[in-house]
């Protein structure tokens, strides 16, 4: 995980390097540029991410491919008058999928939780899946101007998701279950995010600062402290 961030740290940072040498370039091409006042940037954004699991409690790991599918539109609102500094304040939606070996099943009408093994369970399939409503706000710095289209960018801020349904799957040789709409998923889960790339060139991250599950959600007695680590792709549509 760590490896994860340094090298994803050191690509942001050979990306600012060379965002200020490549600026002043397109900046000699474009001197006949004239101040818009109505131009913004990226009004709309697709990712897809790959999801990690933080915090795993011991003997949970993940397996197969976690995936994340996000859009939406982000109002763009400029703070200073070449424009290339602003605000964002959006909506979208996101799906984000987790195959792990945290099995949850019901007792007794509440949910419980415990830890597949390998070797003493076969099974086919094991994850949990999340569907929200997000809240983008973001701080954006960019190299474009109203005739380059073409520009490095770092936009960093804080994400708001509300988890409008949850699920959980099980499939196996012996029996499946699938369960929706847990109580013991947070509804409110929020995080950091950055994103940073040159052109339709994004690397975007999404850290979560609250956990997955609320504190109903024990295993061994303890509280399920597990948040999400997005890593991935994103894209920015006028």
């Amino acid at each position: 995980m760590k490896v994860s961030f340094y090298f994803l740290f050191f690509i942001i940072g050979f990306l600012n390097c060379n965002a200020q040498s490549t600026f002043q370039n397109e900046i000699k091409k474009d001197t006949t540029t004239l101040v818009d006042n109505a131009y913004r940037e990226d009004q709309f954004y697709a990712s897809i991410t790959y999801n990690l699991l933080a915090n795993k409690p011991d003997g949970v790991s993940q397996s197969g491919f976690s995936s994340g599918y996000h859009i939406g539109f982000i109002r763009d609102m400029p703070l200073n008058k070449r424009r290339n500094i602003a605000i964002g304040v959006g909506i979208g939606l996101s799906s984000n999928s987790y195959n792990q070996t945290l099995l949850i099943s019901k007792e007794n009408d509440d949910f419980a939780y415990s830890v597949l093994d390998d070797n003493e369970t076969e099974f086919s399939k094991n994850k949990f899946a999340t569907y929200l409503v997000e809240f983008p706000i973001e701080f954006r710095w960019r190299t474009s101007t109203a005739k380059i289209y073409d520009f490095w960018r770092v936009y960093t801020g804080i994400k708001f998701g509300y988890v409008v349904l949850n699920s959980s799957k099980f499939d196996s040789s012996t029996g499946d279950l699938k369960f929706s709409n847990i109580d013991d998923f947070n509804k409110l889960q929020y995080g950091l995010t950055l994103s940073a790339g040159y052109s339709n060139f994004n690397l975007h991250l999404y850290y979560a600062l609250n956990n997955i599950f609320n504190s109903d959600a024990t295993l061994a007695g303890e509280q399920i402290e597990i948040s999400s680590v997005r890593i991935g792709l994103i894209f920015y549509i006028l």
